[in-house]
């Protein structure tokens, strides 16, 4: 077994790609040889600048919000026309609504459209990648981002935390299910990251010096230290992990 993160030949899916984790996973997947075909909602500039700082020959962006019928389907059929197959599929798009909402007061359709996005686009994804994977016996890798509220909980964000919380249900069960086709199925775990998502919480210094006080390592994450391990279960290095939860947030999960 090679000990080097060689993801030479393989084609990679990354939704949401164009900033934060989906960028850094986009660039380091590529720095491992891998093709990549990524999402982007709005973001076309930064999406295009990274397409061509990532290799325009084997980087390709592709505008889509994810909401609609089929939207999911195409994304993986996309990445299949244009390099040939798909070998791995990372889901890191999401949303996380900034404003508290006490439950009482959380609107059903901040919840419908946290529930749409979150959960909803991201169970059909994986149904696509994953059949794909079963009828072309090609096995593959599939890495959902889930989050340290799909674990605790998060007071304020249960539309968030719920999605959260599903992922790695649905992680945990599709492990045993999908592993006799040589799928192998895994979530990373992040807490606070350095992200466009986060900025506007910590722009307040109180609010950022409390939220790294909450953090045994006492900082907040980089996007690409996310990403890393992202591409660590891709690799044949984690050969032998299927189902599991990634924790990549300071120790901040077992002091919550």
């Amino acid at each position: 077994m090679s000990l080097a993160l060689d993801l030479t030949g393989k084609v990679a899916l990354v939704t949401g790609g164009s900033r934060g984790i989906g960028a850094a996973c986009v660039r380091l997947l590529t720095q491992a040889g891998a093709s990549v075909l990524f999402s982007y909602q709005k973001s076309a500039d930064a999406a295009e600048r990274l397409a061509i700082s990532c290799g325009p020959d084997r980087t390709v962006a592709v505008q889509s919000d994810l909401i609609g019928e089929g939207a999911e389907q195409m994304l993986v059929e996309e990445a299949v026309s244009r390099f040939g197959h798909l070998d791995i599929l990372v889901v890191n798009h999401g949303v996380w609504p900034a404003h508290d909402a006490p439950v009482d007061l959380l609107g059903e359709d901040q919840w419908r459209s946290t529930m749409s996005i979150n959960l909803d686009s991201a169970f059909l994804l994986v149904k696509a990648a994953a059949g794909y994977m079963k009828r072309t016996r090609r096995g593959g890798h599939i890495v959902m981002v889930s989050s340290t509220a799909g674990q605790r909980g998060e007071a304020f964000h249960t539309d968030y935390a719920a999605t959260k919380g599903a992922i790695i249900s649905m992680v945990k069960g599709l492990s045993t299910e999908l592993a006799p086709h040589r799928i192998y199925i895994n979530c990373v775990a992040p807490g606070w990251v350095a992200t466009e998502m986060s900025a506007p919480v910590m722009a307040d210094p109180a609010t950022e010096k409390r939220i790294h006080a909450s953090i045994p390592l006492g900082r907040i994450a980089r996007p690409e230290e996310v990403a890393g391990p992202v591409v660590f279960l891709c690799t044949p290095l984690a050969g032998f992990i299927t189902g599991e939860v990634l924790n990549i947030n300071g120790g901040a999960v077992l002091v919550g």
